[in-house]
């Protein structure tokens, strides 16, 4: 038996007697502590989806231990400026140990409609406005387009050297 459960913002699947880490929880430790945000049920293959709850489940647990997780590294950087910033992080976290999954309520029932549908009448009036819109726009001549002209490559203008001149002495 396993349930997806919201805690603290995050949706976890749990299962009886697993010890999860969860985001800092209110609470000393020792003290359990219950969640009601149960979305999915499964036991033993029998699926309840909540919608989105599951109203009457209950999920409890007991508060091991408060910690503090792994140190983040956040770091900084744009080339060529000389700018670097190193900035260091760590997470409050909850350490608990699931005890029950209780499924004491259904899912929500939905409402189903016991009437028939009416039937739908296709409207001709407005398919053949749709088809004569496009017989007229068909009609129309093309409009020729005209070929585009072909811009000339520029002019090389390039500088002859000077003649030399020869002075006679």
């Amino acid at each position: 038996m396993y349930a997806i459960v919201e805690i603290a913002g995050q949706q976890f699947k749990i299962e009886k007697d697993q010890q999860i880490f969860v985001h800092r929880l209110e609470g000393k430790e020792g003290e359990k502590v219950s969640f009601d945000n149960v979305l999915l049920i499964d036991n033993k293959g029998k699926i309840n989806v909540g919608a989105p709850v599951i109203t009457g489940a209950n999920v409890s647990a007991k508060i091991l231990e408060h910690l503090k997780d792994d140190k983040v590294i956040v770091f900084k950087k744009k080339r060529r400026k000389g700018y670097k910033v190193k900035n260091g992080h760590r997470q409050y976290l909850t350490k608990i140990q699931i005890e029950t999954i209780s499924e004491k309520g259904g899912a929500k029932p939905v409402a189903k409609k016991t009437e028939p549908k009416a039937e739908v009448k296709v409207k001709a009036p407005k398919a053949a406005t749709k088809t004569t819109a496009k017989k007229e726009t068909s009609t129309k001549a093309p409009v020729a387009k005209k070929p585009a002209a072909k811009k000339a490559a520029p002019k090389a203008t390039a500088k002859k050297p000077a003649a030399k001149k020869t002075t006679k002495k």
